[in-house]
């Protein structure tokens, strides 16, 4: 069973959109957004601009497995939104999980 709470449509990709907070590094995007739950979710997007079916889907697995791997370490109750970009074609696991991980520091969502 998957432990993971996603962002299901397109309403709720909008407010996490609509907060306007955001931060980008060479690889990914991140939104976000407070949702008062107590649990986070996750919304990723990758455009077809990245590559075809499967390099997409290989990028939202990288994705989805840095989030789960790392989901302790980060504070509850916010709704995000991760944008794959161009750049994040070939890169290897180490180095997308790196980027989302900065991308969490600078939005203060790692606990101490």
């Amino acid at each position: 069973m998957r432990n993971i709470v996603t962002l299901k449509n397109n309403r709720e990709f909008g407010k996490v959109y609509n907060q306007k907070e955001s931060f980008a590094n060479k690889y990914l995007v991140m939104y976000l957004s407070a949702n008062n739950l107590d649990c986070s979710r996750i919304g990723i997007s990758v455009s077809k601009k990245v590559g075809n079916s499967v390099v997409r889907h290989r990028i939202t697995r990288l994705i989805r497995e840095s989030y789960r791997l790392n989901k302790d370490k980060l504070k509850k109750g916010y709704d995000m939104v991760i944008v794959a970009r161009v750049n994040a074609k070939d890169k290897s696991y180490k180095e997308i999980e790196s980027a989302f991980m900065h991308l969490a520091k600078l939005h203060h969502i790692i606990e101490q």
